[in-house]
C-alpha cells in the first residue's frame, strides 16, 4: 500500500510539473496602436464590368457587377488556351506537332493569322497566331487537333470551367464569336486566367509577345499595355459589337501580381486607358505580403496519450494577405489551438486556428494542421497523461 502511495505522488509531481511546463494554447502577437490610414474609392471607369484582384491572395481591390453575365468576346481564348497548354502539360501533343488546317477554320470570321486550308502549321505556331493575333482560325484548327472537332473542345473547356469554380461561365465556342449560350463573369475570366499563369508559368511568357509574322504577314499584339506599362505583362484582349472592347491584364511590380479584367467599353483606347486606371489603384494603395510558407512549423500543441508529447502545427497552404500600403506594422496574428488533443493524431488534421486582422477587421483565418502523425502511446503513457488531465481539472475547479 505505501509503495502505490509513493508512486501515486511521483506521478502527481510529474502530472504538476509537466503542467507547468505546457505550451500556451493561445499566442498573440500585437503592436503599438496603428496609425489612421485613407483608401480612396475606386476609380469609375467607362466599362459594363470590372475587376481587380490580387494574384497570390485573391483580395479583390475593386470590383463593379463583376458577377454580371457579360459577352467575353476573344476573352474566351483564355479558357482555350488553358485547356491546350493542360494538353501539352500533360503530353498528349506537342509543339512540334503539325497541324492539317481544315476548311471550318480556314473559313473562321473575325480575326486571322491567315492560314491556308490543307496547310500544315506546328502547334507552337497556332498557339503564337491565338494568342498574340487573337486568330479565330488558328484557334480553330488547335480546338480541332485537340479534340477532333470544336464542339468537343467546347465540352473540355466548360468541364475545365466547372473544375476552377466558374459558376456564371458556359461556353458555345472555342473562339467567342457572338452566341446567346455563350456568356461570363468578370469574376470568372480573373479565376482562369489566374489558373493559366499560375500552372503554366513557363508558357505564359507568349502573352507578352508584341507581334507575330506569319506567312509573310506581321500582325501586333492588341494589348497596348504591352507597349505602355513595363510591369504588364498579359494577357488577352476582346471585341464584338454587341460585347464592346474588352481587357484581360495580369502586372507584376515590387512583388506583386494583380489582375485586371475591364469589359464592355466604347473603344480600344478606353480599354487601355481604363485597365490602367485599375492596375496604377491597385498598385498605389495596396500592397501583399506573403506571410506564411506552407508546411512551416508555426506553433507546437500538447499531445495527450501519444507516443510524443507534442506536435507541430503549420497551415496547409501559402498564406498572402493584401493590405492598405504602409499598414504592415499593424498587423495582428493570433493563433488559438484546442485545449484536449488526444492521440491518435493525422497529419493534416485541423487542431487549431490562425486569424489576422488590421485595426480590428478580419484579414484571413486559416485553420492550423499537425505536421506529422502522433500514434497513441502505451498503456502506462497513457494512464499518466490521464492522471495528469485528472489533476489538471481538479486545479482548474478549485482555480489554482
Amino acid at each position: 500500500m505505501t509503495k502505490l502511495f509513493s508512486i501515486f505522488l511521483a506521478l502527481l509531481f510529474v502530472s504538476t510539473n509537466s503542467l507547468a511546463d505546457a505550451p500556451e494554447p493561445t499566442l498573440t502577437t500585437t503592436v503599438s496602436p496603428p496609425m489612421p490610414y485613407v483608401i480612396p474609392s475606386p476609380p469609375k471607369l467607362d466599362a459594363k464590368a470590372y475587376l481587380v484582384v490580387d494574384f497570390n491572395s485573391g483580395a479583390v481591390l475593386a470590383s463593379y457587377n463583376a458577377d454580371d453575365r457579360i459577352e467575353p468576346a476573344s476573352l474566351t481564348k483564355i479558357m482555350s488556351g488553358y485547356v491546350i497548354l493542360s494538353e501539352l502539360k500533360n503530353g498528349n501533343m506537342s509543339l512540334d506537332d503539325m497541324v492539317t488546317i481544315s476548311p471550318k477554320a480556314w473559313k473562321m470570321p473575325g480575326s486571322k493569322m491567315f492560314i491556308e486550308v490543307g496547310q500544315k502549321v506546328s502547334v507552337g505556331n497556332l498557339i503564337k497566331g491565338m494568342v498574340v493575333q487573337s486568330g479565330n482560325d488558328a484557334t480553330v484548327a488547335l480546338a480541332e487537333h485537340v479534340a477532333g472537332s470544336e464542339s468537343v473542345f467546347v465540352e473540355i473547356m466548360n468541364k475545365y470551367a466547372q473544375m476552377l469554380g466558374m459558376t456564371g461561365t458556359h461556353f458555345a465556342n472555342a473562339t467567342g464569336l457572338p452566341n446567346p449560350e455563350h456568356y461570363s463573369t468578370a469574376t470568372d475570366l480573373a479565376k482562369v486566367a489566374k489558373a493559366l499563369i499560375q500552372k503554366f508559368p513557363e508558357d505564359y511568357k507568349w502573352y507578352d509577345q508584341k507581334k507575330f509574322t506569319f506567312n509573310g504577314i506581321t500582325q501586333y499584339n492588341r494589348n497596348k499595355l504591352l507597349w505602355q506599362d513595363p510591369s504588364v505583362d498579359g494577357l488577352k484582349t476582346g471585341h464584338t459589337e454587341s460585347a464592346g472592347y474588352c481587357l484581360v491584364s495580369s502586372a507584376h511590380r515590387n512583388g506583386m501580381r494583380i489582375v485586371s479584367v475591364v469589359v464592355g467599353t466604347p473603344s480600344a483606347a478606353k480599354r487601355v486607358s481604363e485597365s490602367q486606371k485599375l492596375i496604377n489603384y491597385a498598385f498605389r494603395f495596396f500592397e501583399t505580403h506573403k506571410l506564411y510558407s506552407a508546411d512551416q512549423r508555426l506553433h507546437d500543441a500538447r499531445v495527450w496519450e501519444g507516443k510524443q508529447n507534442t506536435v507541430g502545427l503549420s497551415l496547409a497552404n501559402d498564406l498572402y494577405i493584401t493590405i492598405p500600403r504602409g499598414q504592415y506594422k499593424n498587423l495582428k496574428i493570433e493563433t488559438s489551438i484546442k485545449s484536449d488533443i488526444r492521440a491518435p493524431i493525422q497529419k493534416g488534421q485541423v487542431l487549431g486556428d490562425l486569424h489576422v486582422s488590421l485595426n480590428g477587421k478580419v484579414v484571413a483565418e486559416r485553420p492550423l494542421v499537425a505536421t506529422s502523425e502522433i500514434d497513441e502511446g502505451s498503456f502506462f503513457k497513457k494512464l499518466i497523461d490521464q492522471i495528469k488531465l485528472l489533476f489538471q481539472a481538479l486545479l482548474n475547479f478549485i482555480g489554482l
